[in-house]
């Protein structure tokens, strides 16, 4: 087992103490709603798992985009036919843990520490299976699109695609998809109310769901056959969705 994880770091704005304050926060209310299962982690890291079991009876290479500590991918490969975990996170600290995370995986891994659509635009690896959970949202539209692409291009037009993200009602405007969001707040008892509220100020700035019928279209348009519904969490806030050709 062997673990590559290559740097690449911008010039600090904070300290590094405050940098670790300020991760271990947000680690901690992280773990917390994840532990909690407000966001529905369970379920849908389960079904991740069910769709590997399922498709992937030979060894396969899995590209985590945005896999933070990697702790809910490694126990959905864990005991799959799994030959490579590749991972692209900008945060230094998510990946330190998730190189002890994945020690459970009976395979090598290989952890990058970059942009992930700048990764994408330039990826050489073959891939079989790629999965996005929660991140790919915060591009723009066009930057969404771009990436998608970049995925079928590496996947060679063979792989899986799958993604969790935010998804708009019909006809739902981004605007009531966060109002929507701010009125969950008594489902999110867990957490603190300022926990609540940097949360909620983080979406409003930097969430951009799209709705199902274009997230299902980006897939198409980005060269992929196939493209499904898998899952839509209980609160209605977000989908998986399944990509191949």
């Amino acid at each position: 087992m062997t673990m590559d994880l290559n740097i690449v770091k911008d010039s600090p704005v904070r300290g590094v103490d405050d940098t670790h304050a300020v991760f271990n926060e947000q680690l901690s209310t992280y773990r917390r709603i994840v532990g909690e299962n407000l966001m529905y982690h369970r379920e849908v890291y389960a079904l991740l798992k069910n769709v590997l079991s399922e498709l992937t009876p030979k060894p396969f290479s899995f590209l985590d985009i945005a896999c933070g500590d990697a702790s809910a991918s490694a126990l959905a490969l864990k005991d799959t036919s799994i030959a490579h975990y590749y991972g692209i996170d900008l945060s230094v600290q998510s990946l330190g843990l998730a190189s002890e995370n994945l020690r459970v995986l009976p395979c090598a891994f290989d952890l990058r520490c970059c942009d992930f659509a700048a990764a994408m635009a330039d990826w050489s690896e073959p891939i079989d299976i790629t999965w996005i959970g929660m991140s790919l949202h915060h591009l723009q539209q066009r930057e969404k699109a771009a990436l998608m692409k970049n995925v079928h291009d590496a996947l060679a037009g063979s792989g899986i695609f799958l993604i969790w993200e935010p998804t708009l009602l019909e006809g739902e405007t981004r605007a009531e998809w966060l109002d929507r969001f701010a009125g969950l707040r008594r489902a999110f008892a867990a957490i603190t109310e300022d926990e609540f509220r940097a949360m909620e100020s983080h979406m409003r700035h930097a969430d951009f769901p799209e709705s199902t019928d274009t997230w299902l279209a980006m897939g198409r348009q980005a060269g992929f056959d196939n493209a499904e519904e898998l899952f839509v969490m209980p609160n209605r806030m977000g989908k998986v969705f399944k990509y191949w050709n």
